[in-house]
């Protein structure tokens, strides 16, 4: 079983806390988006981020002075979001880390995926960007098939906690012999189930250390989540869709 989640804008550079093991698959693609952002204007790059002046400076200096084979963070410490603060990496146990290492992929605009040890550096490039590159219109058209071959080559069974901004990279390109579980993170309201996003954010960075600390291995454990306040739906459930709701709705 692979488990998928999306990236954080918010990143840092860690050289400290533990090293990096290996160079992420598809670095020479992200070579090309960087060198295909150097090229263009600080306006154009503003309105590619769809950021503030502030965070587009940062990463224009970040862009600017960019080594992708040098000053290199663990991927899963570099990101900074909701999902990463309650997944808590840092305070990982050893077994945890090898477990991560093994399960965990990081969908990534940039990167295209990476494994929790993959040395990277801070960027900014959103899965939905709307970047021209030779292969299309935006960042979905860039990487096709290709993350979805990776990850199925290693494994016939996906567990989605990614954003549909970024599992759509993934499950249009899914072949039928592949096993895709997507969690669902709601509370029910009129008869219907509403997913907040920062609580789904919270849920998924949880999910991620209780598969970890139980080291699981096959996606039916996954139903035992209980943390958050969640509790898993069988209801609303299906084979390959996991809904899990708040049992004390409307606490933030």
């Amino acid at each position: 079983m692979k488990i998928i989640i999306s990236p954080a804008k918010k990143m840092r550079e860690d050289l400290d806390s533990l090293a990096w093991r290996d160079l992420p698959r598809f670095l020479p693609q992200a070579r090309e988006l960087m060198e295909l952002m150097g090229r263009m204007s600080y306006t154009q790059l503003r309105e590619l981020w769809k950021c503030s002046d502030d965070i587009a400076a940062l990463n224009v200096r970040r862009l600017e002075e960019m080594d992708l084979d040098g000053r290199l963070t663990p991927a899963l410490l570099s990101y900074e979001g909701i999902q990463y603060r309650y997944m808590a990496p840092g305070v990982f146990t050893r077994e945890q880390w090898d477990y991560v290492q093994e399960h965990l992929r990081i969908l990534s605009g940039f990167y295209g995926l990476l494994r929790p040890f993959d040395g990277v550096t801070p960027y900014r490039l959103e899965m939905q960007a709307k970047l021209q590159t030779y292969k299309g219109k935006n960042l979905y058209e860039y990487w096709g098939d290709r993350i979805t071959k990776a990850l199925t080559e290693e494994d016939a069974c996906i567990l989605n906690l990614a954003s549909k901004e970024y599992s759509l990279s993934v499950s249009r390109y899914l072949p039928a012999s592949v096993r895709f579980v997507t969690c669902v993170f709601g509370e029910q309201r009129e008869g219907r189930v509403v997913e907040k996003g920062t609580m789904c954010k919270m849920a998924r960075g949880e999910m991620v250390r209780f598969l970890a600390e139980r080291g699981i291995e096959q996606p039916e454990a996954v139903r035992e989540f209980d943390r958050l306040d969640y509790a898993f739906d069988r209801e609303r459930s299906s084979k390959d869709l996991f809904v899990f709701l708040r049992r004390r709705a409307g606490r933030e």
